[in-house]
């Protein structure tokens, strides 16, 4: 399979062997439980489902609550889908741990990133805004600017850089190292950062996988 279901912890760093310093994320890697398989006969494509977290019944709608039942599972908080070449080594209802990966390989990293809200086009979209700095004017050094002309076309061009909800998107983060993995506290951790908050729920995908 690709990948498994990661939490960003946070951040920190390691001395490498040449002395260098290098900014770190630590993953939490608890085991993923089976929930569906797919096939090509079935659905076209192989994958795997996996679920992690346990979940109050209560909270689960009943649709999930026999999803998790065929799979002979308690519910799950997260879900996420992993494609593969095949599913020959996976059963419903069984887990797949942190020693699915290995030191030294490259994975890629999927996450929402943080939510910024309402931002204007300075912070939003890097502009160095418009306006003299002197003379007492204080209205519109971070102002965007012309957004287009008057008469014609009489409109704003779809894609027109401006102010508006700036993060909170899907975002991956490719070739990232696996420095170490810690298998007794479901650790692995990555050279780099990753996108979101802590605590937020990552897609671990293998550079290359069978």
């Amino acid at each position: 399979m690709s990948g498994l279901i990661g939490k960003n912890i946070g951040m920190t760093s390691l001395f490498m062997e040449d002395g260098k310093n290098v900014p770190c994320t630590v993953v939490q890697v608890d085991p993923c439980y089976v929930i569906q398989i797919k096939t090509i006969e079935n659905d076209g494509y192989f994958s795997v489902q996996f679920g992690v977290d346990e979940k109050k019944i209560k909270r689960t709608n009943k649709p999930l609550l026999g999803h998790f039942k065929k799979a002979g599972l308690s519910p799950k908080k997260k879900l996420l889908e992993f494609k593969g070449n095949s599913i020959s080594n996976f059963t419903l209802g069984s887990k797949v741990t942190v020693d699915f990966f290995r030191e030294g390989e490259l994975v890629h990293i999927k996450g929402i990133s943080k939510g910024k809200g309402f931002q204007g086009v300075v912070k939003r979209h890097n502009f160095s805004g418009v306006g003299e700095r002197t003379h007492g004017q204080h209205n519109r050094l971070r102002a965007p600017g012309s957004i287009g002309a008057g008469s014609d076309p009489s409109r704003v061009f779809k894609g027109k850089k401006m102010a508006g909800k700036m993060g909170k998107k899907s975002v991956t983060i490719k070739n990232l190292k696996i420095l170490k993995i810690d298998a007794h506290q479901n650790l692995i951790i990555l050279k780099g950062s990753v996108p979101g908050n802590k605590n937020s729920y990552l897609m671990i995908n293998k550079k290359k996988w069978n």
